[in-house]
């Protein structure tokens, strides 16, 4: 009798899958199983795909795949379908995949030819469908599985991470107890993490010669999993190791490759305390989390490594703050990006200076990147070195942005493109509390005074170091008095989480006002910056950083230990307006309103902007020079008085005049007499002194009338 009559009359028929030539040979059981007439045919594959349930085609072509690269039997449950979708019977293939040479598109990448058999069977009874791996509900069940595993493992930062979401997966219908992963040393196999055992039972596992007759050591050199459904085929095949197993009392064990990219880096071990099976839905499941599994250890292996590397290049590249200040405190803190090695062009530094003085500097350099970090180290070892030979701070920055741009400028492409740092650099003498300010397109400092009040302290500046060769940077002096609170920082401080340079600042100011100097140290105040742009932990220089980074963040700040002189010690605000520089009109008209924050008359504080805008901007329509504004608040709360001057270099006295309706000048002196409670007008040896004041809970009373004979230029 002829193998097919056999095999007819147990209902089983042969078929031949080409896949390289897309044809598809069957018998006349197989045809008859797939609802054609029972006869034997050559059908195209599209003809015979028509007849599997979509979903069994794509299972079918998973489990091939799958036992081709184990070198198994592929099995597989399908649902036959007819012409109008509805399932006429269940089958099971099992077939041998045979690797063929040339593909249907001439290449070949894929191409093989399955034979094999193809038998009815019965359709699973309810309340089996949860343990049988060919239902709807399995699959849905082990699709719904493998997406959690996949964003679980996705979300994993560290090895450790990693280890954890693979020991805690609840596969659908199986889950293994035991758990370990191998990785590749050298010709070593070492354990990296395991789950369901003690620490103590991996010892004889801790490290191994890839050579041993152990089932990872040799999937690792095959690159072929390895399915052990039974202790005594574990025991026939591997009996060097198999008295080491046995105690652990398991039934069963998988040992899967972990390839990235074409290469093994180790293996995947799955011990079961009941039998397995191993059937290819299972194998399937295994091999799928498998290969999550590498990618997702291959990620953490790559951050990790970068982590070490940025916190290496921190260690080496960030200063610590040398030693104590007389007299003062210093805290600092630096956050780098989250993007990349997470190390960036923003520093500070410390400097020791002849004399006693201190020099603070803190930086930027544009970028975010390796090359940023090692501008920044260069340019941090050039300021340091300019300023330890003794120069001042603005001979400090014009020689350090012409260094910057030697180095820089004439590099070409992408990565080596010239770039700028913005730099801010002062002088401390701890004495007298003196500041000696020289800026590059820095952000300005800012001051907490000893009442709590809270200002920027406008500074002269030039350009950024880098940009041009040769550049002038004017000193600006400031006197930082006791209990009062020094801030300098990056834009990474003020601009992250959305905002811009005026509302980060608004953020910023509303943490230094809260500051409570008395119960708080300056440690606390950095902690509270930094945390209240990333959040808890983002202070630390080391360790896990969180996610919310979009620039490096350099914060230093500076306090003026001792009691202030008196209980209210005036507040007082110094700033030019430059001719070149109108802009600058409106943050006085801000700087003035900060310092008048808790002034008891609303109505004072805009009639002081108002009149300050009018004095400055008369400044720079009728002379030819800068215009100083100098505003101080003094007194006590409530009865305080407010005196403003502006100067300027020019003889010649403001004048009196009579605007008519349509005239859009010529009030400036109207407005005084009207809001101020006194004004006046004192020549200096060069230029001369428009000053007004102002009384707190006095109302905006005019001064009277002014005696023009005191002032014949008027």
């Amino acid at each position: 009798m002829r193998t097919e009559d056999v095999l007819a009359a147990i209902a089983t028929g042969l078929w031949r899958w080409d896949n390289a030539a897309g044809v598809v040979t069957l018998d006349a059981e197989a045809a008859r199983l797939l609802g054609l007439p029972a006869e034997p045919a050559r059908l195209s594959e599209a003809a015979v795909r028509s007849r599997f349930h979509p979903v069994d085609w794509n299972e079918l072509d998973g489990t091939v795949n799958l036992a081709i690269a184990e070198g198994t039997l592929a099995e597989a449950r399908l649902r036959i379908m007819d012409v109008s979708g509805r399932v006429l019977r269940t089958v099971r293939s099992r077939s041998r995949p045979l690797l063929k040479a040339g593909g249907k598109d001439g290449s070949k990448e894929g191409a093989f030819e399955l034979v094999g058999t193809l038998q009815e069977v019965a359709e699973p009874q309810p309340g089996t469908a949860a343990r049988t791996p060919v239902t709807g509900d399995w699959r849905r069940s082990r699709e719904a599985f493998l997406l959690d595993a996949g964003r679980a493992l996705a979300e994993a930062r560290s090895t450790a991470e990693v280890l954890r979401v693979a020991a805690s997966l609840s596969m659908p219908g199986f889950s293994p107890d035991g758990l370990a992963v191998f990785g590749v040393s050298g010709d070593r196999l070492r354990i990296i993490g395991h789950h369901g055992q003690e620490a103590a039972d991996a010892d004889p596992f801790t490290e191994i010669q890839l050579d041993t007759d152990y089932p990872a050591a040799e999937v690792v050199r095959t690159g072929r999993a390895i399915y052990l459904p039974t202790p005594d085929e574990y025991r026939t095949r591997y009996p060097a190791t198999w008295p080491l197993v046995r105690r652990f009392e398991r039934h069963s064990w998988a040992f899967l490759p972990l390839i990235v990219a074409g290469r093994t880096m180790g293996a995947w071990m799955a011990a079961f305390s009941y039998p397995v099976g191993f059937t290819p839905d299972e194998r399937s499941v295994l091999t799928t989390v498998a290969r999550m599994l590498a990618q997702a250890l291959a990620r953490a292996g790559v951050a990790e490594s970068e982590r070490e590397l940025s916190l290496g290049l921190q260690r080496t590249m960030m200063p610590v703050l040398g030693p104590a200040i007389p007299g003062m405190e210093v805290a600092a803190r630096y956050v780098p990006t989250g993007g990349g090695l997470q190390v960036g062009g923003d520093w500070y530094d410390m400097i020791q200076l002849p004399g006693g003085r201190i020099a603070l500097v803190i930086g930027d350099v544009q970028g975010h990147d390796v090359r940023a970090a090692g501008l920044m180290g260069q340019l941090r070892i050039a300021l340091r070195a300019y300023a330890s030979e003794g120069h001042r701070p603005d001979a400090v920055l014009s020689r350090a942005s012409r260094f910057l741009y030697g180095i820089t400028d004439g590099a070409e492409g992408d990565h080596g493109a010239a770039r700028f740092a913005t730099c801010l650099y002062l002088e401390v003498d701890p004495a007298t509390g003196t500041l000696d300010i020289a800026r590059a397109g820095h952000p300005e400092p800012a001051v907490r005074m000893a009442d709590g009040t809270v200002l920027l302290r406008p500074t002269s500046g030039g350009l950024p170091l880098g940009i041009v060769p040769d550049t002038d940077y004017p000193t600006t002096r400031l006197t930082l008095e006791p209990g009062e609170t020094l801030m300098i920082c990056t834009d990474g401080l003020l601009e992250t989480g959305g905002h811009d340079l005026d509302s980060g600042w608004l953020r910023i100011r509303a943490l230094l006002e809260q500051h409570d100097d008395v119960a708080d140290t300056l440690e606390v105040l950095a902690d509270r910056l930094v945390q209240a742009v990333h959040g808890p932990g983002s202070h630390h220089t080391t360790g896990p950083l969180v996610d919310r980074r979009e620039d490096d963040i350099a914060v230093l700040l500076l306090s003026r230990t001792g009691t202030p002189l008196r209980t209210a010690a005036p507040r007082r605000t110094v700033m030019t307006v430059a001719q070149a520089e109108p802009e600058r009109i409106a943050a006085a008209r801000g700087h003035l309103r900060d310092l008048l924050h808790d002034w008891a008359d609303p109505e004072q504080v805009d009639s002081a902007v108002l009149m300050v805008s009018e004095m400055v901007t008369n400044v720079l329509v009728h002379t030819d020079g800068d215009a100083l504004l100098v505003a101080e608040a003094s007194g006590d709360h409530g009865k305080r008085r407010l005196r403003v001057e502006v100067a300027d270099g020019s003889d010649e006295l403001p004048h009196k005049r009579r605007p008519g309706e349509m005239a859009s000048s010529g009030r400036g002196l109207i407005l005084m007499e009207l809001l101020a409670h006194s004004w006046g007008v004192d020549p200096r040896g060069e230029g001369k002194s428009i000053w007004f004041e102002l009384y707190e809970n006095q109302g905006a009373e005019p001064a009277g009338e002014i005696d023009l004979d005191a002032f014949p230029a008027l």
